[in-house]
This record gives C-alpha cells, structure tokens and sequence, in this order.
C-alpha cells in the first residue's frame, strides 16, 4: 500500500487534519508494535529450529529495522497528510529516507559480511578470497547507499558519475599490475594447483614450502629458512611441480655405479638392506632397486623409496648415501671412477736425430 493511497483513503473518510494525523501516529504505533512483537516470537522460533543456521541470523539482523521502518514510512504519511510548507516537506521527508536508506544499508552490509563469514567457515582454504568479497560488497553497498542518499536530497549525479568513470580509467591504468596479481591470486584459488603446506619447485628453480597464498603473491619458505614472496601474474605463468600432489609421498631416488666385477644380487641386496634400515622409509610402497644402463667404466644402478613428508627429502637422501657407501665396504662392492690408459710409442726421426716419444 503506497503512501498516496493512504492519505486519499483517509480524505475519502472526511477527516480533519489533526483528526487524520492522531489516527495516523496511532496506526504507526500499533503497526510497529505489532511486527517487533511477532518479529521477536518468530526470531525466538528460529533460534530454537536447528538447521536453519543463517536464516535465523538473518533473521536477528532485520527484526530491528522492520518495526524502525514501519515508524519512518509513518513519519512520511504524516508528513504528506499535513502538507507543510514545501522547504519544511522537504527536509523532514528527507531525513526519514535518509535515515531509512542509512538503516537498509547496514543491513546489507552485515548480511553480506554474515553470507562469506559462512562461506569462509565452509571453505578454509578461500579465506582469503571470501574476505576480499565480503570488503568489495561492504564497498558495493555502500557506494549505492551513498547515491540512493544523494538521489533523495535531490542531488545531480551526472558530474559524479562522469568523473568516478575518468577516476577509475586513471587508476585502472595505474594499478595494471596491481589487479593482475589480483586476478592471478583468484586464478590460484579456482584452480588450486597447491596448498598452503605444499612442497613446491618452480621453474626458475626456487622450491619451498608454502606459507602464504595471498591475493597478491604467494610466500615460499625454502629450506635455508628464506622467505620468497612471488607475485601472483608470475606464478600462475610458471611450470609448478607440486610434490606434495596428488598426496604426500613423495619417491626418492639415489643413483649409484658400481664396478663391472660386482655381483648384480649382491649390490641390489646392499641397496635394499641401506633402505630398510632406515625409518624415514615407507615399508609401503617397499624400496626397489633397478639396473638402470652399462656406463663407460661402472654398471648404473638406482634405489627407489617412498618417503612420506617432502621436506625430509634432502635428510633422506644423506642418509641413504651414507648408508649405501659403509653397506657397499662391507660387501665389498667396489665404486668405480674413470680410468685411462696411456701409450707411449716411439717414432724414429728419418733425418737421423735418434727416436722421438710420442705419448697417446
């Protein structure tokens, strides 16, 4: 029911203005009453209603501002029943929309910052990006609280909107890197090539744990304790081996030659003995051994196992080669190294100075 409908019904009746305008505040008081009133029974039932959850806060968020509502659309009537003075209409009608504009806009604030404060509790992993939401909604809401204020009192937008468009043209082309590590942070977030956790090696050669995903860059900290902050337009047009991918464990591999005259079964049991010694080992997958080719001067051997966390990765593999080296002195087992044979062959000088050495 508008506002004009009221006040001709209540001219239809005959009224007189004070007469109207009693009627009209009591109205106003009854109606509010009545919705806080039924808007705390129905708050109170919500409450107790298990599932309904952010329906309930919702709920909680508007009860208030219905009844306040219900007493400022009230003021209006009353205003345009008793029709003051122009400039005195104005101002007091001016106020109670803008208090009423003033009052919606917090409620959609607070209900845009309850709707990703959920999202946030349902996905951890986007915090971040739920957090960044809810400020651009907060800014939304109030960008076009603040017109709607304005478009009350009358004031000519078109100078506004003409410069917040050549505003936003300058710092568009200002902040150009700015909002591709923005898009290159969201960019990370849907297609989430890694984890806060993550052991990660990028193609410039840095690897590392990640510590932060932000929307801005990503933190790196490698494993000399080094914190490297990568931009996010760098890192979403970077190779990314994730070692943690698709889980934990991660395999090992320690490269070993031995020399031709060794026992093949014997240096595979050597390898395999050195890794099931050791407690960073997973027994499953269980270690291997593959002759791998025939070098130059050494057959070439490598021991794969599983370990489960990649940050023992350089650990693991210490130890395994010490391991490896005292397994293989006590087998006997010889490490070989390269060798070459040296001639000497002696050519005669046809004019008569004797022979000459020449070494090959």
């Amino acid at each position: 029911m508008s506002i004009e409908f009221i006040n001709q019904w209540l001219s239809e009746l005959g009224l007189a203005p004070l007469v109207g305008a009693i009627i009209i505040a009591a109205a106003t008081i009854v109606a509010a009453r009545v919705v806080r009133f039924l808007g705390n029974r129905f708050a109170l039932v919500l409450s107790r209603w298990s599932g309904l959850g952010i329906r309930a806060k919702i709920f909680g968020i508007i009860r208030r501002p219905l009844w306040v509502s219900v007493i400022l659309i009230g003021i209006l009537v009353e205003v345009q029943w008793l029709a003051p003075p122009a400039h005195i209409e104005f101002l007091v009608a001016g106020l109670a929309k803008t208090v009423l504009a003033i009052l919606w806009i917090i409620v959609l604030g607070q209900i845009t910052g309850l709707i990703f404060a959920r999202l946030s509790s349902y996905y951890p992993g986007g915090s971040e990006l739920f957090r960044l939401g809810e400020n651009l909604g907060t800014v939304v809401v109030v960008v076009i609280g603040g017109l709607v204020v304005l478009t009350i009192w009358q004031v000519n937008l078109t100078p506004l909107l003409a410069s917040a468009g050549i505003v936003g043209i300058i710092a568009a082309l200002a902040a150009k890197e700015l909002m591709g590590n923005f898009f290159g942070g969201i960019s990370l977030y849907l297609d989430r090539p890694f984890r806060i956790g993550d052991y990660i090696d990028l193609s410039s050669g840095e690897r590392g744990k990640v510590v932060h995903i932000g929307l801005r860059s990503t933190r790196i900290l490698t494993r000399d304790d080094v914190l490297i902050s990568v931009p996010n337009s760098i890192i979403i047009n970077t190779k990314i081996i994730n070692e943690n991918a698709p889980d934990w464990r991660m395999r090992v591999r320690i490269k070993v030659s031995v020399a031709y005259s060794s026992d093949l079964e014997q240096v595979k049991e050597a390898l395999l003995k050195a890794a099931r010694k050791n407690s960073l080992v997973l027994a499953e997958p269980r270690p291997r051994v593959r002759f791998r080719s025939f070098g130059d001067s050494s057959l070439d051997f490598e021991l794969l196992c599983w370990i489960t966390n990649p940050e023992d990765k350089g650990k693991i593999i210490d130890q395994l080669n010490t391991a490896v080296f005292k397994e293989f002195n006590k087998a006997g087992i010889i490490f070989p190294f390269p060798q070459r044979d040296i001639y000497v062959h002696q050519i005669v000088d046809k004019q008569g100075d004797g022979p000459k050495e020449m070494t090959e």
